[in-house]
């Protein structure tokens, strides 16, 4: 089974988002070992603070994903695809990271694999762990040959 390690920058502290990151782990519960890990925002507006938690918490293996507005769009065929051929080409661990309301430093950038983004308009950094917990779950269902992409 895939290894799919989510780390975000901060804390769900709505409810809604709460709900419904809930909804989509749990739907993600058949389809992979999911694991979420939260590293603290610096009030400070230290992108090299942060940083520096989220390095240390990236798995040793992993292909890294950085989610960044500077990231290529695709689809969610392709994104499924490149799920799906990450497990094909033997690398069992997909990392994604999320930043804060700032971004990501520049370190994690450099240092992911791939450059994602899930749209060229702004969205808050908490609608964004949703919104690709959404499209993990759509992703194996393409994969899986399900109905839930139509």
């Amino acid at each position: 089974m895939q290894s799919i390690k989510i780390i975000s920058v901060g804390k769900l502290k709505e409810k809604f988002y709460d709900q419904a990151a809930k909804e989509y782990i749990k739907r993600l519960s058949g389809s992979c070992k999911l694991e979420i890990i939260e590293v603290p925002e610096d009030k400070g507006d230290s992108l090299a603070k942060e940083g520096a938690a989220i390095e240390t918490r990236i798995p040793a293996g992993a292909l890294v994903v950085a989610l960044c507005i500077e990231g290529r769009e695709q689809g969610s065929k392709e994104f499924s695809d490149l799920i799906r051929d990450c497990a094909i080409n033997g690398t069992s661990k997909v990392c994604f990271i999320i930043g804060g309301s700032n971004g990501l430093h520049d370190d994690i950038k450099n240092r992911a694999d791939i450059r994602l983004s899930m749209s060229k308009m702004t969205f808050p950094h908490n609608l964004a762990r949703v919104m690709l917990l959404e499209q993990l779950y759509r992703a194996f269902n393409i994969a899986q040959g399900g109905k839930y992409h139509k």
